[in-house]
């Protein structure tokens, strides 16, 4: 049973329930009934209010529905007294999605970024009347005293866990960082796909890479980041990175939990920006994607904009835009039907040419540190000793890269300035 809340000046509850049902679906729930709920000053106790719980009630018990399911964001105490009420289990949106998550990871990271967001999730519904939690520890020999209620050992097992968790990811997104220096400290760029969940980017990955990954018609349909090196193209070999969908309303500790992962779209030279040209809210959904890439710093990236599943609309076929002012270049195409795909590996091209430089740095011998610190940035590609002690440095990188080293300190930010606003030339088909 679906319950979709809107507010006053709200047009598109219908689409957000439609999506809302597709997730339900995703998660092997079966609809039985959808409820709208008008909400404009939220309920303390429900969220709903009183009449509307009632009316929730009586639908619950007339199609025998097992699950509640608010598509909002409901707190702890809010979905405790749903449930004593309604005499069901209660789930918001959050938590569908942490289940959605939880059903589709594959990956030992994947699970521990899912375990870690649902543990977090868990701590803020750990509150005092369920069943169980007022027993105590003290009484025994060895353990006399105010003793610790079954709801505080609740409490202390998840923060330890949630710790330990920490702790995995941490490593491994130490592995991730090292392999992101080597492929800088060889040059290679990462094409990064990002877009809304079901775009199609799983599809297009495999088309460019010929890889196997999963792909399929519903939201989430994979999780895993799963990167391939491309090659054969003017601009040189690049990674391809294909990771998780985003959604609006994307739970915040999921964002913390995928961190790692969302870091290969964060340090990425480029995004591919998949867009389903289908679907009627898709100019939402690109406004919902620009604001996950904010959350994670990644909105000020290069973008190619690719609309997908163009077999969908009638008379369309594929073609490029090249920028055009203000307006990001964008490609038409169908990855499910293979077309317009030499369009799109044209485009990276460009792209690709466009933002990267290649430029020649000479450095004094008391210019060691900065020396040590590109080297530590993974922009040096070649290197040769001069007369003086010093070096004559091949940087090769993205120019939004070499421009994040304006803020090294010592006037060294001032030199690579200088050093960049004589370089002006693209390094377009550079060996």
């Amino acid at each position: 049973m679906l319950v979709q809340t809107n507010r006053a000046g709200d047009t598109d509850a219908a689409a957000r329930l439609d999506e809302f049902a597709e997730l339900a679906a995703s998660a092997g729930a079966t609809v039985v009934a959808r409820v709208f709920a008008r909400v404009d000053a939220p309920n303390a106790r429900f969220l709903l209010g009183t009449g509307k719980v009632e009316e929730l009630r009586e639908i619950k018990l007339a199609n025998e529905a097992d699950l509640i399911l608010v598509n909002d964001t409901l707190s702890p105490v809010q979905e405790r007294n749903l449930e004593k009420f309604c005499e069901c289990r209660v789930v918001g949106r959050t938590g569908l999605i942490l289940d959605i998550f939880a059903l589709r990871a594959r990956s030992h990271e994947g699970k521990l970024q899912v375990e870690l967001a649902q543990l977090k999730h868990m701590a803020t519904r750990l509150v005092r009347g369920w069943s169980g939690l007022d027993s105590q520890r003290g009484g025994a020999i060895g353990l006399r005293g105010p003793g610790e209620t079954k709801l505080e050992l609740d409490r202390r097992y998840l923060r330890g866990r949630i710790q330990q968790l920490q702790e995995r990811l941490d490593k491994v997104a130490l592995q991730r960082e090292q392999t992101r220096r080597s492929r800088q400290r060889n040059a290679i760029p990462t094409v990064s796909l990002v877009g809304y969940t079901n775009a199609g980017k799983s599809t297009l990955f495999n088309r460019l890479s010929g890889a196997g990954v999963y792909a399929a018609d519903q939201l989430f349909a994979t999780l895993d980041p799963t990167l391939r090196r491309i090659d054969g193209l003017p601009c040189g070999p690049f990674v391809l990175a294909d990771t998780v969908g985003f959604i609006r309303d994307l739970p915040h500790d999921l964002v913390a939990a995928f961190q790692s992962t969302l870091a290969e779209t964060r340090d990425a030279d480029l995004l591919l920006h998949v867009v389903d040209a289908a679907d009627p809210e898709r100019e939402q959904r690109m406004a919902d994607v620009a604001a996950v890439l904010a959350e994670i710093g990644a909105a000020d990236l290069p973008q190619l904009l690719v609309f997908n599943k163009i077999d969908r609309l009638d008379g369309m076929t594929p073609r490029r835009d090249d920028l055009d002012g203000d307006r990001q270049a964008r490609v038409w195409i169908s990855a499910a039907q293979d077309l317009g795909l030499d369009l799109l590996r044209e485009a990276i091209v460009a792209q690709l040419g466009r933002e990267r430089l290649r430029i020649v740095l000479q450095l004094a011998p008391a210019q060691g540190r900065l020396r040590a610190r590109l080297y530590e940035a993974g922009v040096v590609q070649q290197e040769n000793p001069l007369d003086d002690g010093g070096w004559a440095l091949v940087l090769d990188a993205p120019r939004p890269r070499l421009q994040a080293l304006f803020g090294l300190g010592d006037g060294d930010g001032g030199f690579l300035r200088q050093a960049l606003a004589a370089a002006v030339a693209p390094a377009q088909g550079i060996d």
